[in-house]
């Protein structure tokens, strides 16, 4: 869920016909330090992701349900994306550039080995948001990524990886240079 707050003159003119129309407006205008900064849209192209690209819109929503700084959408048809996606026979990875740009690899290889599709969305997108890998580790992180075993399906940030992401983005520049070791990252 994505949260807007009303700024200004619109804000105001809101809370006076409120007044008006005999509703209770009890707050004033926001000041600058209350509103929320807008997500960071960042666009991903996934048209080379072969039988993977549902496994990939769905990591992609499950981080704009998880975090309010960022927000991953598909990119329009002729747009270039921040992040591009692609299958290949190999073992999954993140290739980052920049914070909030590089290259996906859904790879078969663990595919084939039974991991969950959706979970190597949503963790390797999380490499592209900044996010280490951190293993070994429990089913509950994300980022423990194949330490935590084929059974493991959960494809959801735990809160310290959520709080990582939003404030990698809430006060960061997007064209960053990724962490040190971060220029490619195999998982």
């Amino acid at each position: 869920m994505h949260v807007r707050r009303m700024t200004g003159g619109l804000a105001a003119a809101c809370v006076v016909s409120l007044s008006l129309m005999g509703g209770q407006a009890v707050a004033g205008p926001l000041d600058e330090a209350d509103t929320p900064l807008a997500a960071r849209v960042l666009t991903y192209d996934a048209g080379g992701s072969a039988e993977f690209r549902s496994a990939v819109d769905r990591g992609a929503a499950i981080w704009n349900e998880s975090v309010d700084a960022v927000e991953l959408r598909p990119a329009d048809a002729g747009q270039r994306a921040n992040i591009r996606v692609l299958a290949d026979n190999g073992w999954p990875r993140a290739l980052p550039t920049t914070l909030g740009n590089g290259t996906v690899y859904i790879g078969r290889q663990a595919v084939d080995q039974g991991y969950d599709t959706i979970r190597i969305s949503a963790h390797e997108l999380g490499h592209i948001l900044g996010l280490p890998d951190r293993k070994p580790g429990p089913c509950s992180s994300l980022m423990s990524g194949s330490s935590a075993g084929t059974a493991c399906t959960n494809p959801y940030p735990d809160a310290a990886e959520k709080a990582e992401v939003e404030g990698n983005f809430g006060g960061a520049l997007v064209g960053r240079a990724p962490a040190a070791g971060a220029e490619l990252i195999v998982d």
